[in-house]
Formats: structure tokens, C-alpha cells, sequence
């Protein structure tokens, strides 16, 4: 099967989060056999990343990863946000989807990349997109709003202009609808999310599909005795921006001089966090680490803390605490985290500042608290939450879509101009 994937950010040119599920699912495809294809938008990653560094990623033979770049530099993405085509990427990418030989496409984070339009790419192949973000319903991404708080009813040309995005006209010409009428599934990695996007009018065939790690991402870390440390810590993990909640945490330490918190991560906000942690000790900042040294990392928790102010679609950094045996404490205003975190089993939720300070006190001194959510959360992220449950599912979604374009029902009234009339609705 040769299945071509389509995002904006991939590989050394990415942020983690979506680029990280393409990653990992371009290799499980490749380790069973299949033909993968990766176009992603390097002038996009150059125009947005700032001091963000380029990681180091070397794809696996098989996987086969198109860098799409233009003279054109910045201004290709700008296109893309103002137009929603893929105006300078669509020669390459009409080559390489609308071919015979392509079996899947699968779009992902298309925001610069392609926008809407993208999504018309592609005769008779099966055609998915997975929600890794809000862009369906928001045109910042996030439903965070200004830059200061979760999205509490949409503003969204003057939040725009606060966040000095181009204009989006195309989003109030139907764009988004007619896109998404191409799709065979429109998949979420959480159910919070897919009946987010339901209620704020999105009427793609929709499915719930959760992440996944790779069988050996942690390479038997879990296993292993945790690298002894003086002190017990936490630890936290994420891009360091404003929504990801981290300055809500660092003031929670001067409660518990005991313990410390290693936070992993890099990017714009850090000079922030840097400073407001600056006659904090018992604060620590890892920089940008690769997966084995965040599950080493993880691995010496007591917990993971995921602080998220705006809505997640998933929380990948739940997933890999559990992957390692270690528990989390999750901000129940983070949307779908407090699904994966809490709803699990594999952690506790909070909403205050004190809940937080109790949820992390617990963590520290309750051992059997620890282990039993620990267990638990191992227990997701073998089963549901796994590689061989995942990919299960992706072909048995694929091989439902296939099976109905072979045995369509009978329709009531013949539709001579939708080619896609007869498609099979995937529900969660």
C-alpha cells in the first residue's frame, strides 16, 4: 500500500506534537511493509520557528520525506493562510497525489501547507485527515484567545489581528465545508475533541482514534530501576508558550521547598519562565530533549505535571508518562487531558491552585497512591493506547472505507455530481 502523508511541519523542520504522530505512524506503516510518503512545508517552519533549533531526524529506509520549498520563501505560507490553496506547493503536491499508484492520503496539520484546498487533491484514493489542533474551528488553532485565556466565544478577527495572523476571508466562504466533504474519515485523537468540532457545526464522517507510541519507543527504560536523584522531583514537558500553563507551576514550588521541578522543553516564552523562577533552586529547566532522554527523565518522576490552559486534543506527555510507568496531575481546564490524564485512571486532575499543590503533595508522599495510578496508567498505554491497537484499528478503518466504495448502498435519489456520494459514516 503507498500511503502519502500531508503537513505543514515534519522531521527537523517541527515543533514535536502532530509532527510526532506522522513520525510515528510513517514508521510503523514502513515496518510492515508499506510505501510512506511525507511532504511537509519548509518555508513554513523557517517563516514561524524563530530561535526554535532544528532537530536532528534521519528517516528510516522506506520512508520517503519531499521538502517542499520555494523561491518564494515566506511568502508561499502567506499565500497558503490568505488563500487557503496550496498555491506554490501545488504542482508538487498534485503530482504526487492525484497518481495512480497512491492508495491513502492522509492529511494532517494542512493549515500552510495547503489550507482547505489541499484537501480536493487525490482522484480514488481513501483520503483521511486527523484534527491534531483546532484549525477546523479556529483560525489561531488553539481556542486560545489573545494569547491570554481559553476561547470563551469567537472574536476571531480581532484575535487575528492580536496575533498578527493575515486574514482568512476564505473561512466565511464555505471553504472548510467543501473540503471536507472529500474526506473518507475525519479522525480525533479524543473524544472530547471530536464532540467539540461536532458541536460548533463540523459534519465530516468523524472517528476517534487515540495516539500511540511506538512498541519500543522507551527502549525497556520502564523496566529499570529510576536513576537515583537526591531529592524526589516532578517533572513537566512541552513547548514553552504562554497556553502550556507552566507559570502557574513554577509559583507552586516555593510551597514545596523538598521537592524539585525539571521542565523540558524549549521555546518564546522561557526568558519568562527563566526569570520567574530566578530565586526558585528547586527549578530546573532540561532544554529540548530527545525521546529517550524524556523517558529517562519521566522514568525518575514521582509524576508528570501537565499544566495546559487551553484545550488539547490529546496530551501526547500523558502518553509518555505512562509509557514509563510514572502517573500524571493534569489541569482539567486542558481539554481532552483531562480525559487522558484523569478519566484514565492513570492520574489526578485539579482546577485550583490548591488542588494542584495537594495533587503533587500526594504524588511525593503517598506511595501506594503513586504505584496504583502508575499501574494503571501502564495498563492504557499497552492496551488502547498501543501500537498494534492503533494500527488495528487505522487498517480496519481503511479496509471499511474500501469495502464500500466496492458495495455501495443503494442510494434513495442518484447525486450525478458528488463522486463521493456514497460513502460509509464512520461515527464514534
Amino acid at each position: 500500500m503507498k500511503v502519502c502523508m500531508v503537513t505543514t511541519f515534519f522531521g527537523a523542520h517541527s515543533f514535536g506534537g502532530d509532527a510526532a504522530y506522522v513520525d510515528r505512524l510513517s514508521r510503523a506503516l514502513v515496518r510492515r511493509g508499506h510505501e510512506v510518503h511525507v511532504f511537509h512545508c519548509v518555508d513554513a517552519f523557517n517563516a514561524v520557528r524563530g530561535n526554535h533549533p532544528l532537530r536532528e531526524y534521519t528517516p528510516p529506509p522506506g520512508l520517503h520525506v519531499h521538502a517542499l520549498e520555494s523561491k518564494a520563501g515566506a511568502l508561499s505560507p502567506i499565500a497558503t493562510q490568505i488563500t487557503g490553496q496550496p498555491f506554490f506547493k501545488s504542482d508538487a503536491l498534485r503530482e504526487a497525489l492525484e497518481a495512480v499508484d497512491t492508495d491513502v492520503i492522509h492529511f494532517h496539520n494542512i493549515s500552510l501547507v495547503g489550507g482547505p484546498g489541499v484537501l480536493k487533491l487525490g482522484r480514488n484514493a481513501v483520503k483521511l485527515m486527523t484534527a491534531h489542533e483546532h484549525w477546523l474551528i479556529c483560525p489561531m488553532h488553539l481556542l486560545w484567545k489573545y494569547d491570554k485565556k481559553a476561547c470563551d466565544g469567537p472574536e476571531c478577527i480581532r484575535c487575528m489581528l492580536a496575533g498578527h495572523r493575515p486574514p482568512q476571508a476564505w473561512r466565511y466562504t464555505g471553504a472548510i465545508d467543501a473540503g471536507l466533504r472529500e474526506l473518507d474519515a475525519l479522525i480525533f485523537p479524543s473524544r472530547h475533541t471530536l464532540e467539540e468540532h461536532r458541536q460548533r457545526g463540523i459534519g465530516a464522517p468523524m472517528v476517534h482514534l487515540p495516539y500511540f507510541l511506538p512498541d519500543d519507543w522507551t527502549n525497556g527504560i520502564e523496566d529499570e530501576d529510576p536513576p537515583h536523584t537526591d531529592r524526589p522531583y516532578i517533572a513537566a514537558a512541552g513547548r514553552l508558550v504562554r497556553m502550556k500553563g507552566f507559570q502557574k507551576l513554577i509559583p507552586i514550588m516555593k510551597l514545596l521547598p523538598e521537592v524539585d521541578l525539571r521542565i523540558a522543553g524549549t521555546g518564546p516564552y522561557e526568558p519568562e519562565l527563566r526569570a520567574m523562577a530566578a530565586n526558585l533552586p528547586n527549578v530546573k529547566f532540561e532544554g529540548l530533549l530527545g525521546g529517550q532522554g524524556l523517558a529517562r527523565l519521566f522514568h525518575g518522576a514521582r509524576a508528570v505535571v501537565v499544566p495546559s490552559l487551553f484545550p488539547e486534543t490529546f496530551g501526547y506527555v500523558v502518553l509518555e508518562a505512562f509509557a514509563v510507568r510514572t502517573p500524571v496531575v493534569v489541569h482539567l481546564g486542558g481539554g481532552a487531558i483531562g480525559e487522558t490524564g484523569a478519566q484514565s485512571g492513570g492520574g489526578i486532575g485539579y482546577e485550583t491552585d490548591g488542588e494542584l499543590l495537594l495533587a503533587l503533595r500526594r504524588m511525593v508522599h503517598d506511595d501506594v497512591l503513586r504505584d496504583n495510578l502508575a499501574h494503571r496508567g501502564y495498563a492504557v498505554r499497552t492496551g488502547e493506547w498501543s501500537e498494534t491497537a492503533h494500527l488495528d484499528r487505522y487498517f480496519g478503518l481503511i479496509e471499511s472505507i474500501q469495502a464500500g466504495r466496492r458495495n455501495p448502498p443503494r442510494p434513495k435519489f442518484a447525486d450525478a455530481h458528488s463522486r463521493r456520494s456514497n460513502r460509509v459514516d464512520h461515527h464514534a
